[in-house]
């Protein structure tokens, strides 16, 4: 994000009083994304204002009444939460452009071509998205979104939202720490040890990611995995 006004208001109105903070835009909008940042970096400055342009703080008494706390990090953390950021035209558009790659990301990993069953790359997708001229909104989360805007693409480009199931036989060698690794993978739906010690799993994940995930499970095993598709729904 391009410097020059380097922060920006964040503000909420609970029971018909004002609060305001000063943040720095890009860290306060990935914070309100989930990422984990620690708030003392998304602040500038350690106060709660009731009006920022006429340096009017807030009281820890009035903090209190209304937050429950006076701690400014707490109070801080649920008006960027629950409130919202008063942003400039261009802070505005470069957010957008970052919320409309993480929504191309997520349909890349999670949707397929009916038709064929595979994934659909990200470029298409994002052609599709400026071709349909989706309005992307930038304070509601990626996983609200992506199901109205895959129905609006969908009149350009065959897609659907889908999972896969993958069999995974793993040998005995590998085993450990193929197990370890596939929570973070999917949803382990099956899981037997045979007694040769070897592993055969059924993992469900979203079907956009199944060459990721292949990839993944070569590079623990060093290829020595076998990888079934068991179905695409």
């Amino acid at each position: 994000m391009r410097k020059g006004r380097e922060y920006v208001v964040a503000r909420i109105t609970i029971r018909g009083k004002h609060f305001e903070i000063l943040v720095n835009p890009e860290l306060a909008f990935r914070f309100r994304e989930g990422e984990e940042i620690p708030i003392d970096k998304v602040l500038v400055g350690d106060y709660v204002y009731k009006d920022v342009r006429k340096g009017l703080k807030a009281s820890p008494e009035e903090l209190k009444e209304i937050f429950g706390t006076d701690d400014v990090y707490k109070v801080a953390e649920e008006i960027l939460r629950k409130g919202e950021l008063q942003l400039t035209s261009e802070q505005r558009r470069m957010l957008l452009e970052m919320k409309k790659k993480q929504i191309v990301n997520y349909i890349a990993k999670s949707a397929i071509d009916p038709r064929t069953k595979t994934p659909i790359p990200p470029s298409r997708i994002e052609k599709a998205l400026e071709e349909a001229r989706v309005a992307i909104d930038l304070y509601k989360s990626v996983e609200e979104q992506v199901p109205h805007i895959v129905r609006a693409i969908s009149r350009i480009l065959p897609i659907r939202l889908a999972k896969a199931v993958l069999q995974i036989h793993v040998p005995a060698k590998y085993a450990g720490r193929v197990a370890s690794q596939l929570s973070k993978m999917g949803e382990v739906k099956k899981s037997n040890w045979l007694a040769d010690g070897s592993l055969i799993v059924e993992l469900e994940i979203p079907a956009g990611m199944q060459s990721e995930v292949i990839d993944k499970l070569n590079e623990l095993t060093r290829g020595n995995v076998v990888v079934k598709v068991l179905n695409v729904v």
